[in-house]
């Protein structure tokens, strides 16, 4: 029974899948940084504008990915830690509408992460702290 089952769900995926792309409208960058960093993978968000207005998150199965610099896994660009450049131009294009495309240029990240990380215990006073003088106006 299972085995009869399991192409119809496939195929059903498969089709509902190309409906979501035949209703996407626009594509819109969306980072969750304003620069890259250097020996570490760098995801890069792309979302589908529908014709209902709602958004939907697209992977490399929709987008083709193209940089002028590093390699693309899937959304994630990966920049060498040693390289000189000082950005990246990346263009996606959506697969089914290749009329749908953005290109755009992305800065590398020039300064080290020194700064350590708060600990859990000094986020836990953090927020106590935030909780007594948030109390105390309310008082």
């Amino acid at each position: 029974m299972y085995k009869k089952l399991f192409p119809i769900l496939l195929c059903g995926m498969f089709f509902s899948a190309r409906l979501w792309a035949q209703n996407i409208k626009e594509i819109y960058v969306n980072l969750y940084t304003d620069s890259l960093k250097r020996g570490t993978y760098n995801y890069i968000n792309i979302d589908g504008k529908l014709a209902n207005g709602k958004y939907m998150p697209l992977d490399s199965n929709y987008i083709s990915f193209t940089s002028s610099y590093g390699k693309f896994y899937g959304n994630s660009l990966f920049i060498d830690k040693n390289s000189e450049v000082s950005h990246v131009k990346i263009s996606v294009v959506f697969k089914p509408n290749p009329a749908l495309h953005k290109e755009f240029l992305i800065w590398i990240k020039t300064t080290e992460d020194d700064s350590p990380l708060p600990t859990n215990q000094e986020i836990l006073d953090r927020i106590k702290n935030e909780q007594r003088s948030s109390h105390q106006k309310n008082a």
